[in-house]
């Protein structure tokens, strides 16, 4: 429903000319990149903290649904405003407000894109983990919504792994700060991460001051083909067992290997799995951490190992990667990305589980992803009207298999509307219910991205 005459007259009070309420704005907003749509009455672009609180404050005293946004790059429906009401894009709070590199820091504000932050801290010799495909254009905002990851996530953790302290706005409209510049601390709840990975439900984030991590020295890459999923999982869990710990270790099955070629050509190899490894450090470490990461690959099923004598052979390695993407959009542009995660010693029988769901189903999956936290990317890829009505069936079977395999729902993607409906299959009711009291307690109004995350 239209926003009241004296609600708009208080949203301009706060905002002025950053107070959009023509529909061809409020359209422009309405969407992200999961393609679901839903129009907000009206779109504010904050530039400080005090907007933000007085914002909260309004749409808590009027019952107003309140959605968060950075660029849309979500594919959950996270930040699609399903309930209507206002939606607060952050990208006028886009500054970098500091850079420590003496306690290797970044304090940031939400709209800043990880891309932009990235460029900043790496003339100080530091970068911020967190590196999802998305990066040069999401924001890191929407990078702590969602707890992104990405495939240094393996080795230097996720958002939430990298996040010092935050300021925020909680839906009953009460600014905080939680956490502080240190990297150890024993004080109270760890608000911080519960926050990460809320999807914009409890608080609105408004400052963040990241973790930095010093850039390494070197960097080798090597490509492992397999002669099936199971040999190659199988190197997995044996290259995750011994000390080196290899900051990518991304996977492709048979199945997506076969699509990267017919995009790529010659360069994407044949073989019924692929895993290629990165390995970083200083120069005079690398080459016994290659050596022990290179006798872990190596094993019943292994075709070819090779490693990359530069940086540009390390890109001709990386192609198969690189070619999937716009392969799998080429064959399906309505394909279902899910970030499943298993323990990665089951990561063969999940995609087994996927090989036998597409048979029964007769629908196209491809399996890649993040090999070494288990954290795969199931695609399903309809190419009809049939097959997508059957994605829908199938997609709750990988979630059951998932969770019978001990995994769990998503690794960064969030949960959105997309995955909302699998929550009680996920988690226990007992964890359900706490998670309700805490919402209950930062917006006892519930005005915040309703719809969202919590069945």
């Amino acid at each position: 429903m239209p926003l009241s005459s004296d609600f708009a007259s208080t949203l301009h009070a706060i905002f002025g000319d950053a107070l959009a309420l023509n529909a061809a704005t409020r359209a422009a907003y309405a969407y992200d990149n999961s393609r679901r749509e839903a129009l907000p009455e009206a779109v504010v672009m904050p530039t400080e903290h005090a907007q933000v609180e007085a914002l909260v404050r309004a749409c808590r005293a009027q019952r107003v649904p309140l959605t968060a946004r950075g660029r849309g790059t979500n594919t959950t429906g996270a930040s699609v405003p399903v309930a209507g009401g206002v939606v607060v894009s952050f990208e006028r709070m886009n500054r970098i407000l500091r850079v420590d590199p003496d306690n290797r820091l970044a304090v940031v504000e939400p709209g800043v894109l990880n891309g932009e932050l990235q460029s900043a801290v790496a003339p100080h010799g530091f970068f911020w983990p967190p590196d999802p495909t998305s990066a040069p254009f999401s924001t890191v905002g929407g990078n702590l919504a969602c707890n992104a990851g990405g495939p240094r996530t393996v080795k230097y953790g996720a958002s939430r792994d990298n996040v010092l302290a935050l300021r925020a706005v909680a839906g009953n409209g009460a600014s905080f700060r939680a956490g502080a510049p240190i990297t150890k601390g024993a004080t109270g709840y760890d608000l911080v991460r519960l926050l990460v990975g809320s999807e914009g439900t409890l608080a609105l984030i408004t400052e963040a001051t990241l973790k930095l991590v010093p850039k390494p020295s070197a960097l080798r890459t090597l490509r492992a083909t397999f002669a099936d999923v199971g040999a190659a999982a199988r190197a997995v869990a044996r290259i995750m067992a011994q000390p080196v710990t290899p900051c990518a270790l991304e996977f492709l099955d048979d199945e997506a290997l076969k699509l990267a070629r017919a995009h790529g050509g010659e360069a994407v190899p044949e073989a019924g799995a692929l895993l290629m490894i990165e390995v970083d450090g200083e120069p005079d470490q690398l080459d016994a951490a290659v050596d022990a990461v290179t006798r872990a690959a190596r094993g019943d099923g292994l075709l070819e190992l090779r490693a990359a004598a530069d940086a540009e052979e390390a890109k001709t390695l990386w192609a198969a990667r690189k070619a999937l993407s716009p392969a799998l959009r080429t064959l399906s542009p309505d394909k279902i990305n899910e970030d499943v995660v298993v323990p990665v010693g089951r990561v063969p029988e999940l995609v087994a589980a996927t090989r036998r769901l597409a048979e029964k189903f007769a629908l196209p999956i491809v399996c890649f992803g993040h090999a070494g936290n288990g954290n795969l990317h199931v695609n399903l890829l309809p190419r009809d009207a049939a097959e997508r009505a059957r994605a829908e069936p199938c997609l709750a079977e990988v979630f059951d298999t998932v969770i019978a395999l001990d995994g769990t729902l998503s690794g960064e993607h969030g949960i959105g509307l997309a995955k909302r409906a699998f929550m009680p299959r996920a988690l226990d009711p007992g964890a359900l219910a706490l998670m309700g009291a805490i919402k209950r307690q930062f917006d006892p109004e519930g005005i915040l991205n309703p719809g969202k995350l919590l069945p």
